[in-house]
């Protein structure tokens, strides 16, 4: 059970960052949140303070942090990955749909023609 809980806390505070959840909260409130904005130390803390609370000694949950910061890395560099796949697939999808539309539906800024413009 304790295995899942830290990989669902990597995945929390990497996909965090990586959608731009903690940017988003620091420009609204104005502040800077340092040890959260980056996908390491996030990920380093966070699992560093459940394990801790989960058990006795320090050694251990000192060496799963560490090795959870790195993996969180290896995390954002594959969820990067899955972005620039997106958007490129995106892209072709519809710059193709875009040019097999009729110009009289293109000039109209993608209306219907039977629908009456307001």
């Amino acid at each position: 059970m304790i295995w899942t809980d830290i990989a669902s806390i990597v995945f929390i505070c990497v996909t965090m960052n990586h959608l731009g959840l903690i940017k988003a909260i620091e420009e609204h409130f104005e502040i800077e949140l340092r040890g959260v904005n980056c996908v390491k130390c996030s990920t380093f803390w966070c699992v560093l303070i459940y394990t801790v609370l989960s058990s006795r000694s320090l050694i251990l949950p000192l060496a799963i942090s560490f090795l959870c910061s790195y993996i969180a890395l290896w995390l954002e560099l594959f969820e990067g990955f899955i972005d620039y796949l997106y958007h490129r697939i995106y892209e072709k999808i519809y710059s193709e749909s875009d040019n097999n539309t009729p110009s009289s539906v293109r000039d109209k800024g993608g209306t219907n023609s039977t629908m009456s413009e307001l």
